[in-house]
C-alpha cells in the first residue's frame, strides 16, 4: 500500500528555519557607530554584576554577615545562597532612594526623549556619585587621587569616577571589618570563658568549639541578633 502526499501539501508543510551567524564589513561609519554601541552594551551588561558590587551597599553587608557566620562557628549556616540573597536585598532596600533618583533624572527623560544618551548616563551616575562620596573617607579619597597623578581636586565634580569607586571600596572594607571586630568580641569571651572550663575539668580532648557553639547560638537569639545587626546595618548607611 502506498501512501500518496499531494505535491501542493508537501510543498506547504512548515521547513526548518536556515540561521547563519556570520560577521560582515561595515560599508558605512553608521554601521560602525551601531557595532561599537553593540559591543559596548555587552559589555556593560557582562560587568553589571561588579558595577552592583563595588558601587553599592552590598560590601559592606556581605562582609559582615561573612564575619558573623565566622563568629558564630556555624559553617554554612546560614548558606551562602541565604547570605548573597539578604545581601542583595537589602542593597536594594538601602539604595532604593539613589535608584529612585537615577530613574527620575535620568532614565525617565531618555525615554521621553527630552535628553541625549550622554546626558541621561550623566544624570544616572550622579545619585550614585552622591552616595559613595557619602561613605568614602577622605584619606582613601586623597589616596586615590594622589595616586592618579591628577590636579587636586576643588570640588566632588572634580573628581573622576574611576577614582571614586576603588576609594570607595576601601573604605567599605574598612568599615565592614571594625563592624565584625564589633561582631566578635562578645563569641570570643564565650570560646574562652568554654576553653578555661574545659582546662579545669581536665576535658582537653573535647573541641571547645562543639561546646561554645550552642551557648553562642542562644546568645545570638536571646539579645535578638538578628534584629539588631541588620538595624545597624541600614543605620551606618544614614
Amino acid at each position: 500500500m502506498f501512501l500518496i502526499v499531494p505535491i501542493d501539501v508537501a510543498m506547504a508543510a512548515p521547513l526548518i528555519p536556515n540561521i547563519n551567524i556570520g560577521v560582515e564589513s561595515a560599508n558605512n561609519p553608521q554601521e560602525v557607530a551601531t557595532s561599537l554601541q553593540v559591543l559596548a552594551l555587552l559589555t556593560i551588561l557582562s560587568i553589571a554584576p561588579s558595577i552592583l558590587i563595588m558601587t553599592t551597599s552590598f560590601i559592606r553587608i556581605v562582609v559582615v554577615l561573612s564575619f558573623l557566620r565566622n563568629a558564630l562557628s556555624t559553617q554554612n549556616m546560614p548558606p551562602n545562597q541565604v547570605v548573597i540573597a539578604l545581601s542583595m536585598f537589602l542593597t536594594f532596600f538601602i539604595m532604593s532612594p539613589y535608584i529612585d533618583a537615577a530613574n527620575q533624572s535620568g532614565l525617565q527623560p531618555y525615554l521621553a526623549g527630552t535628553i541625549t544618551q550622554e546626558q541621561a548616563l550623566t544624570e544616572v551616575v550622579k545619585p550614585m556619585r552622591e552616595f559613595m562620596f557619602k561613605q568614602t573617607r577622605e584619606s582613601d579619597l586623597a589616596l586615590f587621587v594622589n595616586l592618579s597623578q591628577s590636579p587636586r581636586p576643588e570640588s566632588q565634580d572634580d573628581v573622576s569616577t574611576f577614582t571614586l569607586i576603588p576609594a570607595f571600596v576601601i573604605s567599605e572594607l574598612k568599615t565592614a571589618f571594625q563592624i565584625g571586630f564589633m561582631i566578635y568580641i562578645p563569641f570570643i569571651v564565650i570560646d574562652m570563658i568554654v576553653a578555661s572550663t574545659l582546662m579545669s575539668m581536665g576535658m582537653m580532648m573535647l573541641p571547645p568549639v562543639m561546646i561554645s557553639l550552642p551557648f553562642k547560638i542562644l546568645l545570638f537569639v536571646m539579645v535578638d541578633g538578628w534584629h539588631l545587626l541588620i538595624k545597624s546595618l541600614i543605620v551606618s548607611f544614614k
